[in-house]
């Protein structure tokens, strides 16, 4: 027969294995959360800072603007037909800075970033004033054709819905040698922790004022924390383009780098930041 004292300690067992399966389920929900904001927005950059050890969003041999990790949680579509054009003859630019370059811009001016891309050319109105900063490093780059005939890596099609571009080596872990400071995280587009579609904003570590070169567009309302510095607007007919990208799905995630390669390819043949 069965004591007062066992049955007390059986029930106290039963209690305190139901408690860690419920805790165990618990962090499985987190990390799988989790996973899903880092696969987009932990964009590798790399640079001149801080290190950070998540994997996808790593940066190059310095590790210094690393940005996602590195197993994105985003499913692969099926495959789908190339919507895009083959690139044009051309080779990236093997450019690195060990500074920021000096703020240069005028940020009471209008800046127009266009990319001519394999899939249609995609125009961003910047935010010169909110992010003179960011405005004035992708005005830098793109003068010296840092972002020509690159690719863009990552596409996520489940939780998030982003573009990812900006990486010269095309695996999510390069940069420019140097980082940027955060801006205009407080932009009143952004709200109840939502960066509608049409934003463009930075990718980084994870860590504050660690973005470089990568950058994300937002082509469906994506839920992410207020992180990431918003710098521009997708027009209508650059819209048009990005989703006919995210239609076309993404990969499987690559083994090593864990990004989901866009079925579509995606180069940017030429980036050009004009005033007007």
């Amino acid at each position: 027969m069965v004591s007062q004292e066992q049955r007390r300690r059986q029930l106290a067992r039963e209690k305190f294995l139901r408690q860690q399966q419920r805790r165990t389920s618990a962090r499985r929900r987190t990390r799988t959360r989790n996973a899903v904001i880092a696969a987009v927005v932990g964009v590798v950059v790399a640079g001149g800072a801080t290190a950070y050890a998540t994997g996808a969003f790593e940066s190059d041999g310095k590790k210094a603007n690393a940005g996602a990790e590195a197993t994105p949680s985003a499913t692969p579509t099926s495959k789908a037909p190339d919507p895009c054009e083959k690139p044009a003859a051309g080779k990236v630019k093997p450019l690195t800075w060990k500074k920021e370059p000096a703020l240069t811009i005028d940020k009471s001016a209008a800046y127009t970033m266009k990319m001519a891309t394999t899939c249609g050319d995609i125009d961003i109105a910047l935010k010169a004033s909110a992010a003179p900063h960011t405005v004035n490093s992708f005005a830098f780059l793109a003068g010296k054709g840092y972002f020509d005939h690159t690719k863009c890596h990552r596409l996520t099609t489940e939780g998030i819905y982003v573009l990812q571009c900006g990486d010269p080596q095309g695996t999510g872990q390069g940069g420019p040698g140097y980082t940027i400071p955060d801006e205009n995280l407080k932009d009143k587009s952004l709200k109840n922790n939502v960066y509608p579609a049409g934003t463009v904003a930075m990718a980084n570590t994870g860590q504050a004022h660690t973005g470089g070169s990568q950058f994300f567009l937002v082509y469906q309302n994506s839920q992410l924390p207020p992180s990431y510095t918003p710098f521009g607007t997708v027009s209508d007919a650059g819209m048009k383009v990005l989703k006919k990208i995210a239609a076309a799905g993404a990969q499987a995630a690559d083994p090593q780098t864990g990004n989901t390669a866009p079925n579509a390819t995606v180069v940017i043949g030429k980036a050009t930041v004009t005033k007007s």
